[in-house]
């Protein structure tokens, strides 16, 4: 016999879903309006994991609706949105990359030295200590992990507002740093790790062909397989570790855990992302007003209906 805590179909999402759909939407059409300029080719071998993956979330979906099961419903619905967003915002930053301007390297570098950031002399200091080296970068490049993390556990939690709220926070801030990079392109602050005995090579530095190949039209075919974030201003990491932040305070097993790890996200971003300092800030300002817009567009609106009273004809 089946727990009914597992099955119970009385444990309803109770937020809507239709506000993250709507900017998944958004970005597909956002899209097609860019790919009217620079059109770009998906290899098709390599878009089959990506098809896979989308197709075992979609079935995933299906069966916990088939099975009145709520909480893989949610579970399964947000990663379904997060691997769409994911994939979309890509191929959209490519696109408005392959569009943008000038870039502007020397104006955030600028920007940086007024406000204090000296990279040259972090980045030596760094170097002296592997261990933090390590710290740091992993987790860095563990920020999909943590979206895992936050999913499963919430979903799990029957925590479907704070979940809801959290996808649609994230997609939202993503779409908005995406359109913000297509007139603030730039390559990132960039930095030789030949340079250095320890330091990592930073995201920045690895794809700098990838950008230079978008820009001049070298770069038109797009592997699925390899979807490398090419946003630096504002900086996407350090926005989606702060919603993470708040996101695991509704756990409370993990929360003091699960919030430093998301804080050494944020502090290892401008170093192994290649970010600007004003990158980072810009980011994570993005965080407060993309989590309370989210959690205004998906409100219950039902249950404030309902206990309104009637006015008498």
């Amino acid at each position: 016999m089946r727990s009914t805590d597992v099955i119970d179909p009385a444990v309803p999402a109770d937020r809507p879903d239709a506000p993250a759909w709507g900017l998944i939407a958004a970005m597909l059409a956002s899209l097609f309006a860019v790919q009217t300029h620079r059109s770009f080719t998906v290899d098709p071998v390599r878009a089959v994991p990506v098809a896979a993956l989308l197709t075992t979330i979609g079935i995933a979906l299906a069966i916990g609706i088939h099975r009145r099961r709520p909480r893989l419903v949610a579970g399964a619905q947000a990663f379904l949105q997060m691997t769409l967003f994911t994939v979309l915002g890509v191929v959209l930053a490519y696109a408005l990359a392959a569009n943008a301007g000038p870039l502007w390297d020397v104006r955030l570098a600028t920007m940086d030295r007024e406000i204090g950031f000296r990279w040259n002399a972090a980045l030596d200091l760094l170097d002296r200590f592997p261990p933090v080296i390590w710290l740091l970068g992993l987790a860095y490049h563990s920020l999909t992990l943590q979206m895992i993390v936050v999913i499963v556990v919430l979903s799990g939690m029957s925590r479907f507002d704070t979940l809801r709220t959290t996808v649609c926070a994230a997609i939202m801030s993503g779409f908005v740093t995406i359109l913000i990079s297509g007139f603030v392109p730039a390559m990132g602050n960039l930095f030789d790790p030949s340079h250095y005995r320890h330091l990592w090579p930073s995201v920045a530095w690895l794809e700098r062909g990838l950008i230079s190949g978008l820009r001049d039209g070298s770069m038109r075919t797009l592997d699925l397989t390899i979807l490398i974030g090419i946003v630096s201003f504002p900086s996407f990491h350090a926005t989606l570790a702060a919603i993470f932040i708040w996101a695991f305070r509704s756990i409370p097993r993990l929360a003091l855990a699960g919030q430093g790890w998301a804080l050494l996200t944020i502090v290892a971003t401008p170093v192994f992302g290649g970010h600007y300092g004003v990158d980072v800030i810009t980011g994570l300002a993005l965080a407060p007003p993309a989590i309370l817009t989210a959690r205004y567009l998906t409100r219950d609106r039902t249950l404030s209906t309902q206990i309104m009273p009637r006015v008498p004809a």
